[in-house]
This record gives C-alpha cells, sequence and structure tokens, in this order.
C-alpha cells in the first residue's frame, strides 16, 4: 500500500486554515497546516508534502519569497498560491517561479478540491512509477550489472553460455563499461567459482617485474630477490586471473603468456623446473587488438588464443534506454552509502542527463551521480546539484536517435544561459511527447498552464 499524499496548508488566517482542512479531509489526503510561513517552511523540511497550499500575503515572509524557498528543498513539490489581491502579472510571475497554480480568494471549494484531486492524483502516479522503476532495477540486475536493452541482455547471455566452458577469453569495449564486472560474472558462474579471483593492472605493473608479478621467481633469480616469490598464476590456482588493459603487456611477457596458456604451467624467474597450475584466464583491454597487431605491439596467436571468446561491452551511448534504470540504482547505492534520503531525479535532471554524450560511459555517470547525491539537499536531484561541466553545457553534444547529431551544447557566445537551457529542456519534453503538452507537462513536473506560458514565452511550436 502506498503512503498517503500529504498536503501542507500554510496560512496566517485560522479560519482559513480550517476551511481548507474541513474541505480536503475526504479527499484521502494526510493534511498539516501552519499559521506561520518559517513553521510551515520546517514542516516542508521534515514532513516532505507532495503538495503546499500557501497564502501570498503573510508576516515575515509573503507567498513569493515561501515559494522558492519550498522550491529549493524539493522542485518536484506542487505549490498553489492563494491570494485575495489578484493580478495577471503576480499570476505570472508566480508560475515563472514555479508555481503549479494561482487562484483568488475567497476559493470555491468545488474548484479548490478539483485542483488537489488532479495534483494528488499525478503524486501518487509519480510514487508509483518510483516504486515500479524500484522494482525493475532489482529484475534488470545480472551479477552486479543493470540493463534491460538488447545489447546487454545478448551480453548476459553470452556470459551464460561461455562460463561453464571457458579456459581463455578477452572481454573488450570502452573504459568505463563494466569490463571488470563481466570478468567477475565469468569467474562466479564458472566451475571455479570456489577458486580466487585474481585481479592484475597490466598498466600498472613496471616492465622489468612483469615476469616476476605473474610467474614469481626464485631466491637469488636477480639483484632483490632474497626469498622465494609465488606469481600471481600460482597464487590463483583453482580460480581465475584477470589480466587489465592486456594491450599495455609487454611483447616478451606475451610470448611467456601464451606458453603458460597452452601448456597450464608457469616457470619461476630464475628456476629449472615447471609447476603445473589450473587457472582460468580473463583478458581485458580497451584498445582494438587487431590495430595493435597490425602495429606489431601485440602477438597475433595470443591474441587468437585469447579470443577463442570475445565478450563485447557496449558503450552507454549505444543503450540509452538502459540510462533511467542505472541513474535508479546508483540513487538507491549512494542514499544507502551517504545515508540521504535521495530517492529520485527531477524531470529536467533526467532531460539533462539523456541530452549527455556519456564519453566515459557508466563509470562516468556513477561519479555523476553520487556527486548529485552528496550535494543533494532533499529527496530529489535538480539541475544545480548536478557537477558543473553539466549544467554548463560543457558536455559533448550526443548523437539522437537515427545518428542524427544533437543541438550543440553551447550557444555561440559561451555557455548557455538559464534561459536557453530552460528553451532547450522544454523542447527536448515536447519531442519526447511527441507535442502533448499534458504528457510533455508531466515528465517535466509542471502544470499545463504552466507549460503553455513557457512555450509562448520561448516561441516554441
Amino acid at each position: 500500500m502506498q503512503p498517503r499524499i500529504k498536503l501542507l496548508a500554510i496560512d496566517d488566517d485560522p479560519q482559513s486554515l480550517e476551511l481548507v482542512t474541513e474541505a480536503l479531509s475526504d479527499n484521502g489526503l494526510h493534511i498539516l497546516t501552519a499559521d506561520d510561513p518559517e513553521k510551515g517552511l520546517e514542516l516542508v523540511r521534515r514532513e516532505r508534502p507532495q503538495i503546499v497550499l500557501s497564502d501570498v500575503v503573510m508576516p515575515n515572509m509573503n507567498g513569493m519569497e515561501l515559494l522558492g524557498r519550498i522550491l529549493e528543498v524539493d522542485p518536484a513539490t506542487d505549490v498553489i498560491l492563494m491570494t485575495a489581491y489578484y493580478s495577471t502579472e503576480a499570476a505570472v510571475e508566480a508560475i515563472k517561479k514555479g508555481a503549479s497554480d494561482y487562484l483568488t480568494k475567497p476559493i470555491s471549494l468545488p474548484v479548490l478540491r478539483e485542483r488537489i484531486d488532479k495534483l494528488a492524483t499525478d503524486a501518487r502516479r509519480r510514487q508509483r512509477a518510483t516504486q515500479l522503476d524500484s522494482e525493475l532495477v532489482e529484475t534488470c540486475q545480472f551479477e552486479g550489472m543493470v540493463g534491460r536493452s538488447p545489447l546487454l541482455w545478448e551480453m548476459f547471455a553470452q556470459i551464460r553460455r561461455v562460463a561453464p566452458h571457458y579456459r581463455a577469453c578477452v572481454v573488450t569495449g570502452p573504459t568505463g563499461t563494466g569490463k571488470e564486472l563481466v570478468a567477475h560474472a565469468l569467474h562466479k558462474l564458472s566451475p571455479a567459482a570456489s577458486g580466487p579471483m585474481v585481479v592484475c593492472n597490466c598498466s600498472a605493473v613496471v616492465e622489468t617485474l612483469f615476469e616476476s608479478e605473474l610467474f614469481g621467481h626464485v631466491k637469488g633469480a636477480f639483484t632483490g630477490a632474497t626469498t622465494n616469490k609465488m606469481g600471481l598464476f600460482e597464487y590463483a590456482h583453482g580460480g581465475t586471473l584477470f589480466l587489465d588493459e592486456i594491450g599495455d603487456m609487454p611483447l616478451a611477457t606475451q610470448a611467456k603468456l601464451l606458453r603458460v596458456l597452452q601448456n597450464q604451467e608457469v616457470q619461476r624467474v630464475g628456476s629449472l623446473s615447471a609447476r603445473k597450475v589450473d587457472v582460468r584466464v580473463v583478458a581485458a583491454t580497451n584498445h582494438d587488438l587487431r590495430a595493435q597487431i597490425a602495429a606489431k605491439r601485440f602477438r597475433e596467436d595470443l591474441y587468437y588464443r585469447l579470443s577463442m571468446v570475445e565478450i563485447q561491452t557496449p558503450a552507454l551511448a549505444d543503450r540509452r534506454e538502459d540510462l533511467p534504470l542505472l541513474e535508479r540504482f546508483f540513487i538507491q547505492k549512494f542514499a544507502a552509502q551517504y545515508k540521504k534520503p535521495v530517492a529520485a531525479l527531477t524531470p529536467r535532471a533526467q532531460i539533462l542527463l539523456a541530452r549527455h554524450a556519456w564519453p566515459g560511459n557508466v563509470r562516468e555517470l556513477e561519479n555523476v551521480i553520487g556527486h548529485a547525491c552528496m550535494i543533494a539537499a532533499g529527496e530529489t536531484i535538480d539541475i544545480p546539484d548536478l557537477p558543473q561541466y553539466l549544467r554548463g553545457g560543457a558536455a559533448e553534444p550526443a548523437a539522437e536517435p537515427g545518428g542524427i547529431p544533437a543541438r550543440p551544447a553551447e550557444s555561440a557566445g559561451g555557455r548557455l544561459s538559464f534561459d536557453e537551457q530552460e528553451r532547450r529542456v522544454i523542447a527536448e519534453a515536447l519531442e519526447r511527447a511527441g507535442g502533448n503538452q499534458v504528457h510533455a507537462a508531466r515528465l517535466l513536473g509542471i502544470t499545463r498552464d504552466k507549460l503553455r506560458y513557457k512555450i509562448k514565452k520561448h516561441g516554441l511550436r
């Protein structure tokens, strides 16, 4: 059962608060009241109401100022302002600042109930959507990887088929696409799952120490070898050795690695005898190994030994349908890590992230969401919580469906102004909604009237 929608009424007139409470008591709402703007703001911070109904003229803080401060706490809050001194200019200003509606006192109770019912229905839909998103994240996880795109499901199926049988495997793909997660999945689903999973970052090993690191050495084999040392292959006996960035391995070491893969035995540096090992090898690289072979930087025979099984990790730009799932997954992860109530992104923040090219792939997205969860003050992540390079439009424009490049992220004069950014976000929402204003307004988390005002303001069609 979903929690009840919370409505907070703020008014310095106790009779108005009583009237609102009686009028809306049958709407299935949890109604809170405050007779002072500061008290109301404190209730917003503590109770996180989905709907706020506030008077405009109040002592200490007027409704316009209160509106701005409420939206700073939670940009997803629907705020309705009420006033006995209605003017078109004031109504337009309120809508521009983020109000969901602007009503005239004395308020018609049927009208009030109708407006609140619509907002409460939208809030319940958002709650349900959030719940479904969380359930979908759990359903679409595979060994620590998240996605439901055809590319990722194909990769998951390949891992399942390969894991019970492989002896050597190569995982290729751009940086930040989860190649190490693939290696861990292969290990966990293989017959060697009970053995160790040993990781070697080939780009971090000094060239002169490569052989000693992988195969070990005996005492006196070289200056400084004061004791016998077990290599990573022996240490991984009965398990899996993950060779990350294998494209950076020296050619001399590649020849010895090939011999180990063929014979399943290692010879420590300085030793005359070989030792049998039972090790599965997963190698990963973001390089094009065929190009490396052509440039004489990688052995062709080693490539064919490894690529008997090759798994490719897709770039995030090639599986954009997974972006909302990954956002939800990382929000849950960092909210738990930071012990914060962050639960979702605002629609406009989602649109901004959807327009980014993600050259750093899933690792970049994880960094962005981690940063935003740390900065966010409320339950939702908004555009100001995102890193500066995203907010400033400095990101490389993404390719839109069909390979059509997106509009440039910067204006000719440099970084986008707020109006330019707002115009693009609204245009994107309208495009996603197929021109349906009701759907576009829901995507943006604003009312249809506010959307119409902004469409007219920016000259959109």
